[in-house]
């Protein structure tokens, strides 16, 4: 009896496997084969876009432009500037009664060039970087990275890079000291053994073969290669936006390939799952819209980042091409509007237990995470959702049968962290952070399980078909 009362009473955590079929399991891991592939194809938030573009359009959507007018079942998307989209789905009801957002981010931390990168010192060529986002600087240093990105010269030709994916590719590294010699970065705090100015790519070490006096020179061969091979000089790297990622390819993890062990998981996890919804979506009652941003890793700033009009530009377009639009409707819209900000939240391990309160936590293969609030220590910047609301997102849930978590980012005077949900809510969205947990965030390698991924799908899939 008091068994049954303790099951019908207490909050009980159970994992997600517990409960799985064998048909059910196949589903989870022929879906995150496809969000493996993913990954290794969409490294920085330029690639994203076009392999969001490239999906999109295999499912019949089309860019914007073309269209004059918007109907019902119409399904549109809108690139912004090559670094974030715009997805929708026209519904029956009106734009006016509000739409169904669900937004994530595409961009990931990683170490950019500087303007001026290339050097030379001691018979070694290196590009100089400035980290992006929050990292951990000694995490960065010997291990394999790639290069990404584009160059676009003065006269508008623009040269994309990728170099260090494809097995014949060279790749780089960030050296370090070795323990013999390193005693004194060793009794040093840790946020302080790598200084943000050392983290330089190491690129060659061959001379240019010249008799005549250079100097330079093996600089000079980088920047032949470079010249042979993109036909650019050192001036064009003024105009360019490369990116240094992790060379690691995204691979099962475990014995039982249980988890996902990536790159840039953070926040391409939601993604990969809020547009795989999305491309299930046929009629739906609730126009239907998909945020691919850029720029949340540094404060969501930018023509490119959710602090922008550039998202109040579609929707208004949106309006204006299903007939709608009137002064003041957008402000109208938003505020009948709800969202899941679909980020990543902490994963709790067990390792590192001490800066979890367990209670409040992400357990990996317990489902997707709700957090009613971010923000730190007494919800500073946090977007607190509203009871409302969280009992409308838990009756989702329910009734899909989808596990979730109710967490928080951390103990309070420990954890702390952002995400572009408040930006939303500021619009007068109804909004709740809506994502997977993940281990080692932040990380050059970060872990999800693939019970939490597939979860995130389908949460997505029936927010949309509400």
């Amino acid at each position: 009896m008091e068994e049954n009362l303790k099951e019908k009473l207490f909050n009980q955590k159970e994992s997600g496997w517990n409960s799985v079929s064998e048909e059910e399991k196949q589903k989870i891991f022929a879906f995150n084969e496809e969000y493996i592939k993913f990954l290794n194809n969409a490294k920085t938030e330029r690639e994203a876009v076009v392999q969001v573009c490239k999906i999109a359009e295999q499912r019949g959507f089309k860019d914007i432009s073309e269209y004059d007018s918007l109907k019902p079942g119409d399904k549109v998307y809108f690139v912004n500037r090559e670094k974030s989209v715009y997805l929708a789905i026209i519904g029956q009801e009106k734009i006016e009664n509000g739409m169904h957002i669900i937004g994530s981010h595409i961009d990931s931390p990683r170490l950019d060039l500087k303007p001026n990168p290339l050097y030379e010192d001691t018979g070694f060529a290196y590009f100089k970087t400035h980290y992006y986002g929050g990292i951990k600087k000694y995490q960065w240093t010997t291990i394999p990275l790639s290069i990404h990105g584009v160059i676009v010269k003065s006269n508008g030709e623009k040269i994309t890079v990728n170099i260090g994916e494809d097995e014949n590719d060279p790749i780089f590294t960030i050296t370090d000291l070795l323990p013999h010699l390193a005693q004194e970065q060793m009794i040093k705090k840790l946020k302080d053994g790598i200084n943000g100015e050392d983290l330089n790519l190491l690129l060659g070490s061959i001379p240019y073969n010249t008799d005549e006096k250079v100097s330079e020179k093996v600089k000079l061969n980088i920047l032949k290669i470079l010249n042979d091979k993109y036909g650019i000089t050192e001036k064009d790297f003024l105009s360019s936006e490369i990116e240094l990622v992790p060379e690691f390819k995204a691979r099962s993890l475990g014995f039982d390939s249980s988890m996902v062990a990536s790159y840039g998981q953070d926040d391409r996890v939601c993604a990969f799952t809020s547009l795989s919804a999305m491309m299930t979506l046929e009629n739906v009652k609730t126009t239907a819209i998909c945020i691919l941003s850029d720029k949340e890793e540094i404060g969501s700033m930018g023509n490119t980042g959710m602090e922008s009009h550039m998202f109040d530009y579609f929707v208004s377009e949106l309006l204006n091409k299903t007939g709608e639009n009137r002064p003041n409707l957008l402000d109208k819209v938003f505020c009948y509007s709800k969202m899941l900000s679909s980020d990543v939240d902490a994963g709790f391990d067990p390792i590192y237990a001490s800066v979890s309160d367990k209670n409040n936590a992400g357990f990996l293969g317990k489902g997707i995470t709700l957090n009613k609030y971010t923000g730190s220590r007494g919800k500073s910047g946090a977007s607190d959702a509203n009871a409302e609301y969280v009992a409308w997102v838990r009756g989702l849930l329910e009734d899909n049968n989808i596990e979730y978590q109710i967490t928080e980012l951390g103990k309070v005077d420990i954890g702390g962290g952002g995400t572009i949900a408040y930006i939303l809510a500021n619009k007068g969205v109804d909004v709740i952070d809506c994502g997977v947990p993940v281990l080692s965030m932040h990380a050059p390698y970060e872990v999800t399980s693939k019970y939490d991924v597939y979860s995130a799908f389908k949460t997505y899939k029936a927010f949309w078909n509400r």
